[in-house]
């Protein structure tokens, strides 16, 4: 794996900071005067809308800050809206993280917006686009910077420096809603899960993050992928029998992976909707084709016109349609789905997926995270993960916080997946809200027929969602 080079102006700074960060550190004071005044059109469903908004950018949110690239963060400040001023003294704010793979996010490369940041201004939000370092960050000594818990750490950080500076960024900060998609959604959900734990204090300390609460009012995630310590588990009791293109995985080992699960799940003693009773290994393909798949694939084909609904079913003839209702087995929907990775699908062998090399230290760039694979690879069947990886898997981990009951736990959640999302199982966001219904935070949840990995079929529906749950 190779390391991501900086440029010669950041190892300057980055050996700056190093030798130096004892004796000066940033400010944390927000420039009110420093923007720049941009124009933009953002399509919606009511027509096209002209936005002006100022843009305050690459903010450093750290005081003591190891790559200021990473460590900074872009202000979105709506200015009017189609020629009408806009007050954003109360507005909600948008905490847009563009994480993806848990890889870094250059904030000194970012200049606009998203699209969700677009839709976000046109309806007078504050948008904030936080950069954040990641497991491939690597300075020139071939020192990797960036990997768990860097991530969450910056990203509490840059929530500490919005409320730091309550009096001088715009916006509501007790109306602040994180957004994520994929790890992003992973991160989004942990903030959500834990806030202002104990465990993170030492590394605020380290990089001057700002005395100051890193809650957030409610939480968006898109395919979180998330719980990864027994993700391996899930996805085999999804895909086990579901061939790659290369053909079928170790059927010896995806039964052993399914029966932790089973176990796994069984522990959590998650409470199905409507009296559905504890959910298991054995009963959740009757959950999650009851109370998600069959609605979402209902309004899908509501939605099309007669002609059009007839040609996909033609196209889907494991699918039946009978007086307006579907049905199908659940085998042939994971058939329809497909299998993406291979075994294990997160902790993989060789360490080339974006988990282990997440699990990697300053002078490692991977490490496996799971007994399991650890012990494949060891061959030695009482092999145990080392303690500060467990620790750090904690940390990575919203479930961990939620089962805990440890810190402020957001109290509205927004969580979507894709139908056709194969990169992890469709229990791990499922789990992930079931758990928050049982906890009776207010949660809305859906899952999009036959969209992706990151499926986003009703960007609008979540903005005007952020305008009711802040909304006296």
């Amino acid at each position: 794996m190779k390391c991501k080079i900086i440029l010669p102006s950041v190892i300057f700074a980055f050996l700056f900071i190093n030798t130096s960060c004892s004796q000066q550190k940033r400010p944390l004071n927000f420039d009110t005067y420093n923007f720049l005044e941009e124009a933009i059109t953002v399509k919606t469903s009511s027509g096209e809308k002209q936005v002006i908004y100022k843009a305050y950018l690459h903010i450093p949110y750290v005081s003591n800050p190891v790559d200021t690239d990473y460590q900074s963060l872009n202000v979105y400040v709506p200015v009017s809206v189609n020629g009408s001023p806009i007050n954003p003294s109360n507005a909600p704010i948008l905490f847009d993280i563009a994480v993806g793979g848990f890889m870094s996010v250059n904030n000194a490369k970012v200049k606009e917006p998203s699209y969700r940041g677009d839709l976000a201004l046109a309806a007078g939000y504050v948008v904030i686009a936080p950069g954040c370092r990641g497991w491939d960050n690597c300075s020139p000594d071939r020192k990797y910077y960036g990997k768990a818990p860097a991530a969450i750490v910056d990203l509490k950080s840059a929530i500490r420096y919005i409320r730091h500076n309550k009096r001088k960024i715009p916006g509501n900060n007790e109306h602040i809603i994180s957004v994520g998609c994929s790890a992003g959604g992973a991160l989004s959900a942990l903030l959500g899960a834990s806030a202002n734990n104990p465990l993170f204090a030492p590394y605020l300390e380290e990089i001057g993050a700002a005395d100051a609460s890193d809650h957030v009012f409610a939480v968006a995630c898109y395919s979180p992928i998330t719980d990864l310590e027994y993700a391996d588990m899930a996805y085999e009791w999804m895909f086990g029998s579901t061939p790659t293109e290369s053909g079928l995985v170790n059927q010896r080992l995806s039964e052993q992976l399914q029966k932790g699960f089973s176990e796994y799940q069984l522990s959590l003693s998650l409470q199905g909707r409507n009296s559905f009773g504890t959910l298991t290994a054995e009963n959740y393909r009757d959950y999650l084709t009851t109370y998600y798949l069959i609605p979402s694939l209902t309004k899908f084909l509501n939605e099309r016109e007669e002609a059009q609904r007839e040609k996909y079913l033609q196209r889907n003839t494991w699918i039946t349609w009978e007086n307006g209702s579907p049905s199908f087995e659940f085998d042939d929907y994971v058939k329809h789905v497909g299998r993406l990775k291979g075994l294990p699908a997160f902790d993989d062998f060789g360490k080339g997926q974006p988990e282990p090399l997440l699990f990697g230290n300053e002078t490692t760039d991977a490490r496996h995270f799971t007994d399991f694979s650890l012990r494949q690879i060891s061959q030695n069947r009482d092999a145990e993960v080392e303690e500060d990886v467990k620790q750090l898997v904690n940390m990575m981990n919203a479930f961990y916080f939620l089962k805990n009951g440890e810190g402020k736990i957001a109290k509205h959640w927004w969580l979507r997946n894709g139908a056709r999302d194969n990169h992890t199982s469709q229990t791990v966001m499922i789990n992930l809200v079931t758990m928050l219904e049982n906890m009776k935070k207010s949660v809305n949840s859906w899952i999009f027929w036959d969209g992706d990995h990151c499926a986003d079929h009703d960007p609008e529906g979540f903005i005007e969602w952020i305008k009711n749950i802040t909304t006296d």
